[in-house]
């Protein structure tokens, strides 16, 4: 009889291992193209003669009032306009307010952003290009990068859509939490500007260096709502009604650097 279970639990091992090994549980990721900065991609930050601002998108605190409506709330609120609002907003109904009640209406807003695909295209924008012939010359010739004229590089929202400074400041703050790099929406190349590197034009040869900007393809979904604050005696909370969510994209330049492209003709 012993032998009998033995050989049945055997047998029913054989039919669900296989079954568990191939089920595997099915995640969706995020893609990102920025492992490392590719070789042929210069930071310019030193050498650009345009001063471009490093001042980073403002990342505003809520106070502790808020922070606990926020956290109390059943959508995520991250729009840093409407925390500001808040923060700003008189919260403070009397401890002896016996049947107080009421319901302040803060306006329509975008709430958050969640990031679905962050992509580097590194030849956005072809933003320079640089020539020399030595078809007629006796010995290698070498050129390098110089800026002629000055470039402004322009991102933007590939849609239309409701505040859109607002989503802006939403998707960049997500961008760079991505890709850990320099994003602006308006960047410049100022003429002029000139790096080291240099590449070999040999006897017979012309020589063509173009210079692109780079920018993150940004794509994910913004949850819009109707935001109240409700009152209750000394109780408030955060009601948020009439919930919607819109998919939008964004192209966003990457501050001071430039992408390379050389040729031999």
């Amino acid at each position: 009889m012993k032998k009998i279970i033995v050989m049945f639990i055997a047998l029913m091992l054989c039919i669900v291992t296989p079954l568990s090994i191939y089920a595997k549980e099915e995640v969706p990721s995020k893609s990102t193209d920025n492992d490392e900065i590719p070789s042929h991609v210069l930071n310019i930050s030193k050498e650009n003669t345009y001063p471009n601002s490093t001042k980073d998108e403002t990342i505003l605190e809520p106070s502790d009032l808020v922070e606990e409506l926020i956290e109390e709330a059943e959508v995520d609120i991250e729009n840093p306009e409407l925390i500001k609002m808040l923060n700003e907003s008189s919260l403070k109904p009397s401890p002896i307010a016996i049947g107080y009640r009421g319901m302040i209406y803060m306006g329509h807003w975008p709430l958050s952003y969640e990031s679905k695909e962050t992509n580097i295209n590194w030849e956005y924008q072809k933003i320079n290009a640089n020539e020399l012939n030595n078809i007629g010359g006796n010995n290698q010739k070498t050129m390098s990068y110089n800026q002629l004229e000055e470039k402004h590089i322009k991102g933007g929202l590939t849609a239309k859509i409701n505040r859109p400074d607002q989503i802006k400041k939403l998707m960049i703050l997500n961008a760079k939490q991505n890709t850990e790099l320099p994003l602006s929406f308006h960047t410049v190349v100022g003429k002029g500007t000139k790096m080291d590197n240099t590449y070999a034009i040999p006897v017979k040869k012309m020589g063509y260096l173009n210079a692109f900007a780079p920018a993150v393809s940004e794509k994910g979904t913004v949850t819009f709502g109707e935001v109240y604050i409700k009152l209750k005696g000394s109780k408030k909370e955060i009601v948020v009604k009439n919930v919607t969510k819109q998919g939008i994209g964004a192209w966003i330049p990457i501050q001071d650097h430039v992408s390379f492209s050389f040729k031999l003709k």
